[in-house]
């Protein structure tokens, strides 16, 4: 080695990502690259850390990710706190997969793109976002100084569809479907990462089977994934998870199961079926993985528990529909029913299992359940909703306690399953998950409950998600890779976000390396801005 080392962690304990045993190591940086060395061999140094007792690992990937747009441009409002950027970095995470269930920044015909800046306002809750035309767009917007760590981007269909045909619920004209072919094969050439879609989120959930296959066969040629939000994760979800298996083999693409659930009571206990047919699936020729949160509680929008039409023409259009009551009896009558094709969540649970995540102007709405407000306020849950949905222009984030436990330890133990947080990274009472979901796997799963070995739950935060997702270089401590790292104690790390206070960063998390720059020492982030936009080729 020719010339001083700029640091070297010396004295840990390597866990790689590649899921082989760990074993003692020193690793070294320079030039923003990795080198492995034997254990205490005299080197010369810039900075030396001794990481005795500690693990060192690749940088984690986190796969599924809702913050398009936390270092992106804004048009008025204050903008996310701090806190919401750090939270990903505190727990280890120096890459970051978003673009996921069918909501990315980009692309958009020239024309559409006021209307879909509203549409973004309302998913990512952080003010007035700028939509992009492509992703090279959407990469010059991204601003250096607020990258904490790197991101990729997917390519959201929703999106995607809504920045060629708008808010409408029909299926594309054959013109319309060319257009959004060449958008995304521009897309992808210029980097972006695969295919998403959120099949029961306006507008992705009015297409067609049809529409997709002809999307991911782009994705195919491109030898990138096509990651969905199942039409169903509920009483259907075997049924939708049929769908996106069909969607796979009839395009070529290999498909991403984006956080596998069974939710609802009437979809408890169906992971027993689920992931035989993942796996299945995978001997039958079908490249089909999937990703897990750790937790039994998801989050979204709160619009998206409403019936489908409701949404259509866009967010204008349903704050308008909401002030109606004959809208508000068929909403009731919809969830007490059923609509065919619908993700029935308040149906399949009730609004005493949703609670309030983020509503500015009703701080005080945040973190109480919809049902004991709506009892409070003295009028039906609906009209409550309707209320509140109006008073937010929309943007309301909700979380959902609709899962069971032994349903989401099969996923996370399971061979085909990754890591990813699904954060929301919103302002008011976000999910835990966002700043807790890769300590906790660490801590209270793998060492804990003893559900997997660390090795494999490093390997589920790093090699197998580099490889799905193609980041070439990460993923793996090797020579010549990226020098990304988290230094953490096995024996301390722990999750400590909760759902009174979500943005707690955990404890044990020492060390975090981005591009071989310290970006957190001591549990503390640094100065560094080292993060980058990956373009996946």
């Amino acid at each position: 080695m020719g010339r001083p080392l700029d640091l070297l962690l010396r004295g840990g304990l390597l866990v790689d990502g590649s899921g082989a045993p760990a074993r003692e190591a020193d690793v070294a940086v320079v030039d923003g690259r990795i080198a492995v060395l034997p254990p205490r061999v005299p080197v010369a140094a810039a900075e030396v850390l001794d990481v005795s007792g500690r693990v060192v690992a690749p940088g984690f990937i986190d796969v599924h990710t809702h913050s398009d747009a936390l270092a992106a441009p804004l048009d008025g409002g204050p903008g996310p706190a701090p806190e919401l950027r750090l939270a990903p970095l505190l727990q280890g995470v120096t890459t970051e997969i978003c673009g996921n269930c069918g909501t990315s920044l980009f692309p958009s015909l020239p024309k559409r793109l006021p209307a879909l800046a509203d549409h973004l306002r309302v998913t990512f809750g952080i003010g007035r976002v700028r939509p992009a035309a492509d992703f090279d767009a959407f990469v010059a917007g991204q601003d250096p100084a607020l990258r904490h760590n790197h991101i990729a981007s997917l390519v959201g269909h929703g999106t995607l569809r809504a920045g060629v045909m708008g808010f409408a619920d029909r299926a594309p004209r054959p013109d319309e479907l060319d257009t959004m072919c060449a958008l995304l094969d521009q897309a992808l050439t210029q980097g972006a990462a695969g295919l998403s879609t959120g099949l029961i989120y306006p507008p992705g959930t009015y297409a067609a089977t049809d529409e997709i296959v002809a999307l991911a066969s782009v994705a195919a040629r491109h030898g990138k994934p096509y990651v969905t939000h199942l039409r169903d994760e509920m009483a259907q979800v075997e049924t939708a998870l049929e769908e996106a298996l069909e969607i796979a083999a009839r395009s070529g693409a290999a498909l991403q199961v984006s956080h596998h659930k069974t939710a609802g009571r009437h979809a408890w206990g169906a992971t027993l079926r689920t992931l035989p047919r993942l796996e299945r699936a995978r001997a039958e020729g079908v490249d089909v993985l999937c990703d897990v949160y750790p937790y039994t509680a998801g989050s979204t929008v709160l619009h998206a528990m409403l019936p489908p039409w409701v949404s259509e023409g866009g967010i204008g259009a349903l704050l308008e529909r909401l002030r109606r009551g004959d809208v508000r009896d068929r909403i009731r009558a919809d969830i007490a029913a059923g609509v065919a094709g619908w993700e029935n969540t308040v149906g399949n649970g009730g609004w005493d299992l949703i609670t309030v995540a983020s509503a500015r102007t009703r701080p005080d709405a945040e973190g109480r359940r919809i049902a004991d407000l709506a009892a409070e306020s003295g009028v039906a849950p609906v009209d409550y909703v309707c209320d509140l949905l109006l008073a937010e222009r929309g943007e309301v984030t909700i979380i959902s306690h609709s899962m069971r436990e032994d349903d989401v330890r099969r996923v996370l133990a399971g061979p085909l399953s990754m890591i990813g947080s699904d954060g929301v990274p919103k302002p008011g009472r976000p999910h835990p998950r966002w700043a807790g979901s890769f300590a906790r796997v660490l801590g209270h799963y793998a060492r804990d409950e003893r559900l997997l070995p660390l090795e494999r739950a490093v390997h589920k935060m790093s090699g197998l998600p580099a490889r799905r997702f193609g980041l070439a270089g990460r993923g793996v401590v090797r020579d010549g890779a990226v020098a990304d790292l988290v230094v953490f104690d096995p024996g301390a790390v722990r999750d400590r976000a909760t759902f009174e206070r979500p943005l707690m960063a955990p404890e044990g998390i020492c060390t975090v390396v981005v591009a071989g720059r310290v970006a957190v020492r001591d549990g503390s982030a640094t100065a560094a801005r080292a993060g980058e936009v990956v373009r996946v080729r």
